[in-house]
């Protein structure tokens, strides 16, 4: 409307201009007329609102002789007055065809079949736009590789000094995980986390050659983490709108069977992270179990902060959506949740509520589906949390036991006051918040307070989160629909079990959730609900294996088998599936989902006993897009007597791609 007034504005005073221009010039000729042949007509006008005379507004025109000789028009010499409306709006004209949209397909690779293709990363070529990219995996490093005289998967203690295996060789971890690519001004990083006991995480300074997009490691240093009481098990990861890299902390420490250094080095699976301090009984399972926050600056100088204030689990990861303040937060494990964070401030993790989702379930066929509800944990800050943790500005580092009473159950049952739940895999608990713990209590023992509050904590391997722009919608990827999932199951002894589901599904699922606004969470991007996307394929009767690939592959060779992270291709429209198959596949891969045909197109695999972890969608950095993925621990999960011992068994980092870049809205 503003430009079409203004066109019309300017249209009427040239029309104005014109018509008293005509009738001055009459009046300079006629010989009745007394003013000097030098003084000149002028015109003045001004603009009017709607309802002032006009419906629309429109200008008012004033002309006369400039009797005084200033150049302007003096109220006394105004001759005469016209006032000019402003017209009604024209039609829209018709909408023009629209561009040709951005196009990718992938060719597909085959299942390997052979020895020597088990063996190998194969990657599928793609379409874009008529042009064929990809086809290879590109390795910023693999496992052990120096660079820059830092071995890339070191594990190192507080102090900074890396760990030797006893042999007196360096600790290496073949774990690696979550890569994030971090435009940072006129540099390119990338911070690598590894998921092992201590973690590890390295900074990665890139060249991208401008012609090309190839990318290539030119500094490698190991990121220090004893600020932040070090770094446990990095699982998945992902990148804030704001250009940080948002990293995890898996398989919490069970507080209340490890309160100690005494039962942790008792714990096969926390012991080796007693190397990392000084002093083992430093030890406090309370330190672990966070999401972590790394900033990275121009000149390569990191930061890190665990956000104490969004809770602690089992995080497989966290994805914060495009308003910046509202993060989901997967739980990976047997009995757990999913949770929501929405921050105070936008771009600002250090404060928010957390809330727990209720499955109130409306189908139980296949994978199942539900309506969604959220249950509030309360607000919290990152200072206020962090004091119980670290017994700080006056409050005492607390224990479980100072958090909780617990007791046995008796026959399935709890003493009145007690609450019964069945959650962190451990089998049915009866537990009381003291009294003034309740926030401490919904942060440093998240899951178990969700569930004392109503929440659903029957998921099983809750893995990796993505968001889907054009639909307005989020992915998860669910390993297993099995144990507490199913109808009455040992896990749902003591729980209030929501999830029903009619039969398990061990080759796992990929759930979507429709969002929308919340005002009373004070969000647009919170989950109504939800159901089944794509699931695994379980080897049937009546859906039977492809000749060749009975052994070792319980799952069907061309269906998802465990589906861990996903990454949704924004831009080319389509879904990216990994897998963590352990004995499902033989051989993980990594799927393109695509919604219009509703297909899956296999695009990458794996050697044997490989994991194919965090892949994650860059569309536009410099003008090329990339797909990066870790091939976590080759030889590892299984057919571990397949390693000759010539080096195979080292993990792979690096990307697919790169691609041309497409810009996202």
């Amino acid at each position: 409307m503003e430009l079409f007034q203004k066109k019309r504005l300017f249209q009427a005073m040239i029309v104005a201009s014109a018509a008293t221009l005509a009738a001055c010039g009459g009046d300079n000729n006629n010989k009745d007329n007394n003013t000097p042949k030098s003084s000149s007509s002028v015109t003045r006008s001004t603009v009017f609102a709607a309802n002032e005379t006009c419906a629309n507004g429109g200008i008012t025109v004033e002309s006369g002789i400039d009797d005084n000789r200033n150049g302007v028009l003096d109220d006394a010499e105004v001759d005469s007055t016209q006032q000019v409306c402003n017209g009604q709006d024209g039609s829209n004209g018709q909408d023009g065809n629209n561009g040709s949209p951005a196009f990718m397909k992938f060719v597909g690779v085959n299942a390997p079949a052979t020895d020597a293709e088990k063996r190998e990363v194969s990657v599928s070529q793609a379409i874009v736009n008529g042009k064929i990219y990809g086809g290879e995996y590109n390795v910023f490093a693999r496992s052990g590789d120096v660079i820059s005289g830092v071995a890339f998967g070191q594990l190192v203690d507080k102090a900074g000094t890396v760990l030797k295996e006893d042999d007196g060789s360096t600790r290496i971890s073949d774990s690696n995980e979550f890569t994030s690519l971090l435009p940072i001004g006129n540099k390119l990083y990338s911070v690598s986390q590894f998921e092992d006991r201590p973690g590890a995480m390295f900074l990665l300074e890139l060249d991208q050659n401008k012609d090309n997009g190839k990318l290539s490691v030119t500094n490698l240093t190991q990121i220090d983490q004893s600020g932040v009481d070090g770094g446990w098990v990095h699982c998945a990861g992902s990148v804030t709108p704001w250009t940080t890299h948002l990293a995890s902390e898996e398989y919490e420490p069970d507080a209340k069977s490890q309160p100690t250094s005494v039962e942790a080095a008792a714990n096969g699976y926390s012991a080796s992270m007693l190397d990392y301090y000084a002093d083992a009984t430093e030890w406090n399972p309370y330190f672990y179990g966070w999401n972590i926050e790394v900033t990275v600056a121009e000149n390569a100088a990191v930061t890190t902060e665990k956000h104490y204030a969004m809770g602690r689990l089992a995080f497989e990861l966290s994805y914060v959506m495009p308003d910046s303040k509202t993060a989901y937060m997967t739980d990976d494990g047997t009995n757990v949740g999913l949770y929501m964070f929405v921050a105070d401030t936008a771009g600002d993790l250090s404060a928010g509520t957390t809330y727990a989702a209720k499955w109130n379930q409306t189908d139980s066929t296949g994978v199942g589906a539900a309506d969604l509800t959220w249950i509030s944990l309360g607000h919290a800050t990152n200072t206020e949390i962090s004091d119980y943790v670290h017994g700080t500005n006056g409050k005492t580092k607390v224990t479980f036991n100072d958090i909780f009473e617990s007791e046995a159950p008796v026959a399935n049952a709890c003493s009145a006051g007690f609450t019964s739940i069945s959650a962190n895999g451990v089998g049915q608990e009866c537990l009381k918040v003291k009294a003034g713990m309740e926030k401490v209590a919904s942060r440093l023992e998240t899951r178990r307070y969700a569930a004392m509050l109503g929440a659903t904590t029957e998921f099983r391997k809750e893995e990796g989160i993505t968001y889907d722009s054009k639909r307005h919608k989020m992915y998860v990827g669910m390993s297993n629909v099995t144990k507490a999932m199913l109808a009455g199951t040992s896990g749902d002894v003591g729980g209030p079990d929501h999830m029903q589901l009619d039969a398990e599904n061990k080759c796992g699922a990929v759930y979507q959730m429709d969002l929308g606004p919340d005002s009373v969470i004070g969000s647009n991007y919170v989950a109504r609900n939800m159901y089944g996307l794509v699931a695994g394929r379980p080897v049937t009767a009546s859906d039977p294996q492809v000749a060749g690939f009975e052994a070792k592959n319980s799952c069907h060779i061309d269906g998802i088998a465990e589906p861990d992270n996903v990454t949704y291709i924004s831009g080319y429209d389509m879904l990216v599936i990994g897998e963590d198959a352990g004995s499902t596949h033989q051989n993980d891969a990594i799927w393109a989902y695509d919604f219009a045909t509703e297909k899956l197109t296999r695009i990458l695999t794996t050697p044997y006993g490989s994991e194919t972890t965090s892949p994650y969608w860059y569309p536009n950095i410099n003008g090329w897009s990339y797909l990066t993925t870790v091939v976590q621990h080759p030889y590892g999960e299984s057919d571990k007597d397949k390693n000759t011992g010539a080096g195979e068994a080292r993990a792979y980092t690096g990307y697919v791609g790169p691609f041309p870049a497409v810009n996202v809205q």
